[in-house]
Parts: structure tokens; C-alpha cells; sequence
């Protein structure tokens, strides 16, 4: 065996030296939001249990259809399901966009 190799002082073997992967630099900005995949999940769920079907990659990929999901997840009378709604609508409200009635913190 050859003790050279073995012995060889590697950039990734030094503690001090950066990663060479420009995404380990990446930080993400304050403003991003992530909608937490649980808390959707569990969303979903509660909608199948009321006979909604709930598209949870459409819910994180389109904005009117996740909007128009927690609507309808308002009027049904499931206190459970409403305080769901109420909690992912922070991760997909826009200050641009009217707020639902009763979703005023």
C-alpha cells in the first residue's frame, strides 16, 4: 500500500477550507416563507375526511387554487379543519390580495 496516498493532506480534509459547492454559500433572505409539509399534510387529510379532494403540489404551486381550497375549507363546520386553514393561510397570504373574513390576527 501506498503511504503517500494515505497521508496526503486533501482541500476537503482541512477544516478551515470552504466548501467548493456555490450552494453551501447560498443564504436565504428573511422574506422566504416555506409552507411547512406537516402542517399541509395534515390539512389534506382533514379535507378528505369532509369528502375534499386536496392536491397538495398544487396547493404549494398555485396560488389561487391554494387560496380557493382554504375558502372552502371555511365553510365547512369543522373547528379543527378551520384552524388549519387559518394557520397555512400566513404562507399563502399576499398584501396584495384581500384577506378572507374572520382571518384578521
Amino acid at each position: 500500500m501506498n503511504n503517500d496516498v494515505a497521508s496526503a493532506r486533501l482541500p476537503w480534509s482541512d477544516p478551515g477550507q470552504t466548501s467548493l459547492d456555490a450552494s453551501d454559500d447560498f443564504e436565504l433572505p428573511d422574506t422566504t416563507r416555506y409552507c411547512p409539509t406537516r402542517l399541509l399534510s395534515a390539512f389534506a387529510l382533514l379535507m378528505a375526511g369532509h369528502g375534499r379532494c386536496i392536491n397538495t403540489s398544487m396547493m404549494l404551486g398555485d396560488r389561487e387554487y391554494a387560496m380557493w381550497q382554504l375558502a372552502r375549507a371555511h365553510t365547512l363546520g369543522d373547528a379543527q379543519v378551520r384552524v388549519l386553514a387559518a394557520k397555512l393561510f400566513a404562507y399563502f397570504d399576499d398584501d396584495r390580495a384581500p384577506v378572507p373574513v374572520g382571518l384578521h390576527a
